[in-house]
């Protein structure tokens, strides 16, 4: 029987999330209409479940979100503001109408229990990484098999999540990773040229994506009760996606040619010499840690989750920090990959 999904523990106030998905074969299904459908209910259901998308890139058969989790308040919301969530999935089963029937008969009946226990169904999925991933690629299944004329499941199998440190380099650099990946593709030789991922969608001027880019800079620079101006916020990002001016593969910001990034056969050429490779080259490479590392961050803060969570392992297992395999520096994750660690 396979283990529920690693989440954050309760005590934690707010927890970080990079989570990607697959299309079941893996077939080439989103072309520019499904990526802005799928961007549209990215946000709706961002709104209705209490989240926030940092940063995120649609490719064409799969997909990478960096998802800021809030832990469920004491007090749930109340009819009102109930209302106002659903209002912004609309198109979705229960409707707005639907919704003000159901609680005027309840209402009626004076059954209050009974009309807290149906807002409280509704709240299920919020504040929930789970909740939000379901009903996103529920929707976007709805309506993709609705556009297209087919039937049955569109996903792989259930998300990948990987829970990540949420201050500091860790958080950044997973954003990097994430709007890196159609340069790796080879889609763009800009980020900001690919206009569904988090660092184009800013740059083009979306006012939600400049404000989570912002937000990332001031959780890497630990500063996150500063609000960062959105353009100047930008610029910082930029440079940490081109790794502290240095270009990825493209054209170098001054218009000149750039230094091609290592290929993943002289990677592996170092990492069986058991020489490190730095934090740049690695963004260059898909790594599997970041997406099957279980949790990402220092020593300390993996640690810190692992024992909080002890109940999920067995005693046999003493500490839960892994290093990364051939990168220069501390970071860890939870689970160790025995093989393919670049694929």
């Amino acid at each position: 029987m396979r283990q529920r999904r690693l989440k954050a523990p309760a005590s934690f106030p707010v927890a970080y999330y990079h989570c990607m998905s697959r299309v079941v074969n893996r077939d080439f299904i989103f072309g520019p209409q499904e990526r802005e459908q799928f961007v549209r209910l990215l946000r709706a259901y961002e709104r209705f479940c209490g989240v926030r998308v940092l940063t995120f890139c649609i490719l064409s058969n799969h997909f990478h979100l960096l998802v800021e989790v809030p832990a469920r308040p004491a007090q749930l919301l109340s009819a009102e503001e109930v209302l106002a969530r659903i209002e912004a999935i609309s198109s979705s089963a229960l409707t707005p109408g639907r919704f003000r029937q159901r609680l005027e008969q309840f209402r009626a009946a004076g059954d209050a229990a009974g009309e807290r226990a149906f807002l409280n169904r509704i709240c299920t999925p919020m504040w929930d990484i789970s909740g939000y991933l379901q009903r996103l690629k529920q929707r976007f299944t709805q309506w993709f098999n609705r556009h297209t004329g087919r039937r049955g499941v569109l996903w792989e199998e259930r998300f990948k999540s990987v829970l990540v440190e949420g201050t500091g380099d860790p958080l950044s650099t997973m954003a990097a990773y994430i709007d890196l990946n159609p340069v790796r593709a080879g889609l763009v030789e800009d980020p900001k040229d690919y206009r569904w991922c988090g660092y184009g969608a800013a740059a083009a001027g979306d006012a939600t994506a400049r404000e989570a880019i912002a937000s990332v800079i001031a959780l890497a620079q630990r500063r996150p009760e500063v609000a960062q101006d959105p353009v100047e916020a930008l610029a910082t990002y930029r440079m940490w996606l081109f790794g502290q001016g240095e270009e990825r593969e493209g054209t170098a910001l001054d218009g000149g040619s750039a230094r091609k990034g290592f290929s993943r056969e002289a990677v592996l050429a170092v990492l069986a010499a058991r020489g490190k490779v730095s934090l740049p080259e690695y963004l260059q490479l898909r790594v599997r840690y970041f997406a099957d590392g279980a949790v990402l961050g220092t020593r300390q803060y993996v640690d810190g989750v692992f024992q909080a969570l002890r109940a999920r392992w067995g005693p046999s297992r003493t500490d839960g920090a892994r290093p990364m395999l051939g990168l220069a520096g501390d970071w860890c994750v939870l689970r160790e990959l025995r093989k393919q660690i670049f694929g």
